[in-house]
């Protein structure tokens, strides 16, 4: 799942809520911004939460190995419009700031 919207959107909070869903305690999501990934277990699925904001060069990202991640259960990517090369046919969930703590929120797939 990448997603994208400004600072302070709600991205973070779109993750809890997708933990939630999955079986994790909410309240164990943090943003990743310093660590990049967080891995939450316990759920139904295995969550990877990644914030990929205080990185600008492509071969950092492509180092983190993504992919492979992917490969293993949920991935939700912060900022995911840096990542260079972006699965195929991944979701992508846009966050738009709206009135005072209004969000619209668009969720496609990625062509």
């Amino acid at each position: 799942m990448l997603l994208c919207g400004d600072l302070g959107a709600g991205k973070t909070a779109f993750v809890k809520g997708l933990a939630e869903g999955l079986g994790v305690p909410p309240e164990e999501v943090s943003s990743p911004t310093f660590t990049l990934v967080q891995e939450y277990r316990g759920g139904r699925l295995l969550l990877y939460h990644v914030d990929l904001y205080r990185l600008n060069d492509p071969r950092e990202i492509e180092d983190l190995g993504l992919d492979e991640i992917a490969a293993d259960g949920v991935l939700a990517v912060e900022w995911a419009e840096k990542w260079p090369r972006p699965p195929d046919g991944a979701v992508v969930v846009r966050i738009v700031h709206g009135n005072d703590d209004e969000r619209t929120i668009e969720i496609g797939n990625l062509e």
